[in-house]
């Protein structure tokens, strides 16, 4: 996985138990059911999307590529976004993906 964000470094440095009860959960739910490691991805990039979370879409876009996604994957997820949060919203978290893809 890439180096976290440092806000969320600051996060987990300062608050250790909490940020180790964050982990427990996310392990939990991703263990609750039956999806593999691409398609919880994959929903946890369109949610973040659907949400306008900006931060959630980079760190999901990132855990996207960390899963053995592809590029083209990734901005299709966010393309069918398109019918239901409308151009603008869509086209906000394409600029948040790339913020990331073009890393590469």
């Amino acid at each position: 996985m890439t180096e976290l964000p440092k806000k969320f470094q600051r996060f987990t440095d300062e608050f250790p138990k909490v940020a180790d009860a964050y982990s427990k959960l996310g392990d939990a739910v991703h263990n609750a059911g039956p999806l593999d490691d691409k398609t919880r991805a994959l929903i946890k990039l369109a949610i973040s999307t659907g949400a306008r979370m900006e931060g959630a879409v980079h760190s999901h876009t990132r855990k996207a590529l960390d899963a053995g996604l592809t590029k083209e994957e990734i901005r299709q997820t966010v393309l069918l976004s398109l019918p239901t949060i409308g151009l603008p919203n869509m086209m906000a978290a394409m600029t948040w993906i790339d913020d990331i893809l073009d890393e590469l």
